[in-house]
């Protein structure tokens, strides 16, 4: 499909940080898109927290598997728009980039004990392991990424009013234009985001037991409708493990009906006829009707309060901060403990970067590496042992 006037050219491009040939048979974004899948970064998203802490069923989603599904709905959503699919595609697949171990847990853990070095943001730290941290050539740190994935990852919910030092110190160095809305390549993105919890948090809660599929309809009138309708078009069947993902099909389907209708209005009273201009409209242009708002708001509210605080899993919130918090100090205090690489910054650096560069390992870790480096470096275990994995 013909890119739309207001989509993101990659022949038209800011470029990269580091000036590079460019690719002869992939385009600057698509070459992006395999540097971040190649990534170490990315690969370790598959043993961290999405809502379930080091969960014990190999069915439930992780970081890694929701990354994926919300790239799937990105793409999708942009080739419909006449968007770069490319572009759409790696933001969704980095937006969970720098998330810790122990998924909300962590990041509140992390939040406290890096306060008195400038705290901890979770899309900060995406744009440092982006930039900085996940090295892969001589040529340079990071992985070199063009401008436009940048400031898609950095802006993908909107302008940042009050950067963190992270930012800060990546808009002194290559500035993102943080007070301006993204494209709406990651525009997109973040609402597929949203498409995706809200679609896949459901599927797992019934599956983990934890929601009562008659409960959610009482209280949640979108997904009633839906599953009337899936139990219309699929006459006696009672397994609700096959009629189940067709409510899920169909909510996501829904979902993004929405934000086609909506977003396409945007479009029509904006008229922008370039990205600049739609950067420049001081207002986000991709979005739900007023009607899936109101819709989604019991469902956001039914989730909360029956899955993300359930006591199965509030019960395990507790010892993952401490975790997290223990591990922080213990490296902290002790840096001879850190591997090579990362004692030699510590010892190269003065505070307040010192207490970044632990935040910056221990946000690195994995749920089941945080776990087993807390075991060693406390001699205690006080979450579940590796045979939970």
């Amino acid at each position: 499909m013909p890119q739309s006037v207001f989509a993101t050219d990659p022949a038209l491009s800011r470029g990269r940080l580091y000036p590079e040939p460019e690719s002869p048979i992939r385009t600057a974004f698509a070459r992006d898109r395999d540097r971040l899948i190649h990534s170490t970064a990315f690969r370790r998203l598959r043993y961290k927290t999405q809502v379930f802490v080091a969960p014990d069923g190999d069915h439930f989603r992780v970081r890694l598997t929701h990354s994926i599904e919300v790239a799937q709905i990105a793409r999708t959503i942009a080739r419909v728009l006449g968007l770069d699919e490319d572009l759409a595609e790696v933001v969704a697949l980095a937006h969970d980039l720098g998330h810790p171990p122990f998924g909300h847990s962590g990041e509140d853990a992390l939040e406290r004990v890096m306060a008195p070095f400038g705290g901890f943001d979770h899309n900060g730290h995406a744009i440092r392991i982006l930039t900085l941290l996940e090295s892969r050539t001589p040529a340079f740190d990071g992985l070199n990424l063009s401008w436009e994935v940048l400031e898609g990852i950095a802006k993908h919910n909107g302008p940042v009013l009050e950067p963190g030092w992270a930012l800060e110190a990546q808009e002194a160095l290559w500035p993102l234009e943080l007070l301006s809305f993204a494209g709406l390549e990651a525009q997109v993105a973040a609402l597929a985001d949203d498409i995706a919890y809200n679609a896949h948090d459901l599927d797992d809660g019934l599956r983990a037991g934890l929601l009562d599929l008659e409960q959610v309809c009482a209280e949640v009138p979108l997904v009633d409708v839906l599953w009337r309708q899936v139990k219309v078009r699929w006459p006696g069947e009672t397994r609700r493990n096959r009629l189940v993902p067709h409510l899920v099909r169909d909510l996501i389907g829904a979902m993004v009906d929405s934000l086609l209708a909506e977003t396409r209005e945007a479009l029509a009273e904006v008229d922008p006829l370039s990205v600049e201009a739609l950067r420049g409209c001081g207002r986000p242009i991709a979005g739900f009707t007023p009607d899936m708002l109101g819709a989604l708001a019991p469902l956001r509210a039914c989730l909360m309060r029956t899955m993300y605080t359930h006591p199965s899993v509030k019960q395990i919130r507790g010892p993952a901060e401490k975790v997290v918090e223990e591990l922080f100090h213990a490296l902290h205090d002790t840096p001879s403990e850190l591997p090579e690489r990362w004692a030699d910054l510590f010892a190269a650096a003065e505070e307040p970067w010192r207490g970044r560069i632990i935040g910056d390992y221990v946000a690195g870790m994995t749920d089941r590496f945080a776990i087993r480096e807390h075991r060693r470096l406390t001699g205690r275990t006080i979450m579940p042992d590796e045979s939970f994995f």
